[in-house]
């Protein structure tokens, strides 16, 4: 007798981003639980009819700071949490960051607000630049690429029958359909349907609601 499998890739990013609205709370005040995420993922077969069989792992999907980055000390605390769950692998990108030097729309105003109250220029937006920082815009690189080549590259070793993305992003339509090819059956699982991409949602076989209660476990409050 045969018997069916399933194993949970994790976009780490998009669990934390799309719960955290859901909840309506801030990204920044909320933390991923790795424990909490396993659990729901080891018995997802009791709790939901979509899926089924053995549970083979969780793929925990994220991108870590450079090792100077002033975040890359706290980031290590919570990946070593992760390392030390049963049932999760580590697979890990990385994230480019980009620190603008100044937003040129926002100084020409700045000039101007400064031409017409009397004040010198340069020095009212050398002020500005003294008193505020413009954030650095973040960008996760090698994810996305993982989790299409895991999928398909898991997929096609038998190593699941059904495969639950917690992801949204459109880019994964082609590793989704391609499992799909090789005889996977994929599942979507998500805290809120829009915010998966359509191209997805038309494509994978069947998704999961994550509620209030499974994501309040799932991602703790600071």
């Amino acid at each position: 007798m045969a018997f069916s499998s399933y194993a949970v890739l994790v976009d780490v990013g998009f669990l934390r981003a799309s719960g955290a609205g859901t909840l309506n709370k801030r990204v920044s005040q909320t933390r991923l639980d790795p424990e909490a995420i396993a659990d729901w993922a080891r018995n997802l077969a009791e709790r939901d009819n979509l899926v089924s069989g053995v549970f083979v792992r969780a793929y925990w999907y994220d991108a870590t700071f450079h090792i100077g980055h002033k975040l890359a000390k706290n980031q290590r605390g919570l990946l070593a949490q992760v390392g030390q769950t049963p049932g999760i692998r580590l697979r890990l990108g990385h994230i480019s960051e980009n620190r603008p030097a100044s937003d040129p729309a926002l100084l020409k105003a700045l000039r101007k607000t400064a031409k017409e109250l009397g004040i010198g220029p340069d020095h009212l937006t050398s002020e500005f630049r003294r008193h505020w920082d413009f954030r650095p815009e973040r960008r996760q690189k090698g994810v996305d690429t993982l989790i299409a080549l895991d999928l398909v590259r898991l997929a096609g070793q038998g190593v699941f029958d059904t495969a639950v993305l917690v992801s949204g992003d459109r880019d994964l339509a082609e590793a989704v359909r391609a499992a799909q090819d090789l005889g996977a059956h994929v599942v979507a699982a998500t805290p809120n349907r829009r915010s998966v991409a359509r191209e997805l949602s038309e494509l994978v076989d069947d998704i999961i609601d994550l509620d209030r209660e499974t994501l309040g476990r799932m991602l703790t409050v600071r």
